[in-house]
């Protein structure tokens, strides 16, 4: 049974963050979101008990296990199985996995984005985050796209600020040179295209965090 949200009218796909994403159509892109499918599926499944939440830079196929929703990046919000803005429209600790595949990126509010995923997250929730890696070979295939790429560093710190606790050890993902499908993952970054970091939402925060608001469950959204 899919979770149901209420929805509202999508934003428009112009501007440079619907660019960045335009090239995950483009066949250097869907090497990699291939590339990251499998890591992506064990992702989901990781807490079969409650729903998930997968917000993408363009849609995908793919069948997760459970519950949960899909969401597009589309011009200041998301669309997909619902339409909508930060803050996202869902019950706070109401989701076991959240996946932001390269949707945390300049033009959106990382802060905004990291927190409202802390506040919808249980605690044991985790938050996976898919990330360009700056020194991969591969990324001349994304240059001038508009497309930015951190080291794991910098997400770790973004990810404490938001009161999460992540892995010391990222996985590396994707092809290396080649425009080509690589799906198994590495230990660390090394030469990959991208790499993930996962992160883990405890009871109590160790890092003090703004507090945001507690969001009832929306009309027309069935309890886990």
């Amino acid at each position: 049974m899919a979770v149901r949200i209420a929805t509202m009218p999508p934003d428009s796909t112009t501007g440079q963050a619907d660019t960045a994403c335009a090239w995950f159509r483009s066949d250097a892109g869907l090497a990699l979101l291939e590339s990251e499918r499998p890591t992506v599926l064990r992702a989901l499944s990781e807490r079969p008990v409650m729903p998930w939440l997968w917000l993408a830079p363009v849609g995908q196929e793919g069948v997760a296990q459970g519950r949960g929703l899909r969401l597009v990046a589309s011009g200041a919000g998301w669309s997909g199985d619902a339409c909508c803005r930060l803050p996202l429209p869902l019950a706070t600790e109401s989701i076991g996995v959240v996946v932001l595949q390269h949707v945390a990126a300049p033009g959106r509010s990382r802060r905004e984005l990291f927190e409202e995923c802390a506040r919808v997250l249980a605690p044991g929730g985790r938050l996976w985050v898919f990330a360009l890696n700056p020194l991969a070979p591969y990324r001349w295939q994304w240059r001038g796209t508009g497309l930015g790429a951190s080291e794991p560093l910098s997400w770790r710190r973004r990810l404490r600020a938001a009161g999460l606790v992540p892995e010391p050890v990222s996985q590396g993902l994707g092809p290396g040179w080649r425009v080509r499908v690589a799906h198994e993952p590495q230990d660390g970054p090394g030469m990959r295209a991208a790499y993930a970091i996962r992160a883990e939402k405890r009871a109590w925060p160790i890092t003090p965090v703004r507090q945001r608001a507690r969001l009832p469950m929306p009309e027309g959204i069935p309890a886990a």
